[in-house]
């Protein structure tokens, strides 16, 4: 998968919006961050998950995804080597960190 690949996937989502946060492009829904590219570098992505949605995601493509260094990696912010990872699980991972931080009107929908 490529950087374009995860920003539209990213962007697909409801009421999502590109900006950015400490020189890394950012995707948020209504102002919370759900992911970022190129953190730690180009090439990578992090997505905002739970600690046992983290666990799934480094079990399910351990080449792939692992999680964020340190404290934030602590509460469930994960790391996903794009070029390795599928655009199916990366979706479904993309979609979990949306939903969590996402206003209810819009989960239900």
């Amino acid at each position: 998968m490529t950087s374009e690949e995860f920003r539209k996937l990213a962007l697909s989502l409801p009421a999502a919006s590109e900006g950015a946060h400490m020189g890394h492009p950012d995707f948020r829904v209504a102002g919370k961050i759900f992911a970022t590219l190129a953190y730690p570098k180009r090439g990578w992505g992090t997505i905002m998950l739970t600690r046992d949605e983290q666990e799934h995601f480094v079990r399910a493509q351990p080449a792939a995804f692992l999680p964020v260094k340190g404290g934030w990696g602590e509460k469930g912010a994960t790391n996903v080597q794009l070029r390795t990872a599928t655009k199916g699980i990366v979706c479904e991972a993309l979609t979990f960190a949306w939903q969590k931080r996402a206003p209810r009107r819009l989960t239900r929908k």
